[in-house]
C-alpha cells in the first residue's frame, strides 16, 4: 500500500478503485480553525491553548521590540527621551492590537479602545517596574557595568512579560468577558 500527502500535510494511505477515504475527525478547535484539520498538534500555533497563545505572545513581543528599536533609531537625533516615548507608544499600540487579533483571538470580544486602555496600562506598569529596577541599581551599585544593567532590565522585563501574559489572558482578553 502506498501513501500520499493528505489535505493537512500528513501522509495517508492511497485509496484505489475510486473509493472515498474516511473523513478526518473534527476536533473542537478545528471547527474554529478549519485549515488545521489533519495537522499534527505540534503545528497548531493558531490554537487557543496556553502554549500556542504564549508562543504567539513571544512572537508579537519580539516583533514589537523590533518596531521600538527602529523608531528609536530613526528619532534619536531628536533626543533620546522623544525617541523612547515615541518608540514605546507605537510599539505598545501595535503589540496590543496584535495580541487582541492574533495572540488571544479576541477581536470580536474586545474592542480596540478597551484593549489599548487595559493592555496599555499593563505595559506602563511593566515600563515603570523596569525603570525603577534600573534606577535602584544606579543608586545601590553606581559603578555597575552596563552589561549588569542590561541583564537586570532583561530579567525584569521577562518577569513582567510572564505576568503581563497571564493578565492579558485572564483579564483583558478573557473568553469570559
Amino acid at each position: 500500500m502506498s501513501e500520499v500527502i493528505g489535505r493537512g500535510g500528513d501522509l495517508v494511505p492511497e485509496v484505489g478503485d475510486g473509493a472515498v477515504p474516511a473523513p478526518v475527525p473534527v476536533e473542537a478547535d478545528d471547527a474554529t480553525y478549519h485549515w488545521l484539520r489533519g495537522r499534527p498538534r505540534r503545528c497548531r500555533l493558531r490554537g487557543d491553548g496556553t502554549a500556542a497563545q504564549f508562543a504567539r505572545f513571544v512572537l508579537v513581543g519580539g516583533s514589537s521590540n523590533i518596531v521600538y528599536a527602529m523608531v528609536f533609531l530613526l528619532l534619536r537625533g531628536q533626543g533620546s527621551l522623544l525617541a523612547n516615548v515615541a518608540g514605546v507608544a507605537l510599539s505598545t499600540v501595535l503589540a496590543n492590537e496584535l495580541h487582541r487579533r492574533l495572540t488571544f483571538n479576541a477581536a470580536e470580544r474586545v474592542d480596540w479602545l478597551s484593549a489599548q486602555w487595559e493592555a496599555g496600562g499593563l505595559a506602563l506598569v511593566g515600563l515603570a517596574l523596569s525603570t525603577s529596577a534600573l534606577a535602584l541599581v544606579g543608586v545601590w551599585f553606581p559603578s555597575a557595568p552596563g552589561v549588569v544593567q542590561a541583564i537586570l532590565v532583561v530579567a525584569v522585563s521577562a518577569l513582567v512579560g510572564v505576568f503581563r501574559f497571564l493578565a492579558l489572558r485572564g483579564w483583558v482578553f478573557s473568553v469570559a468577558r
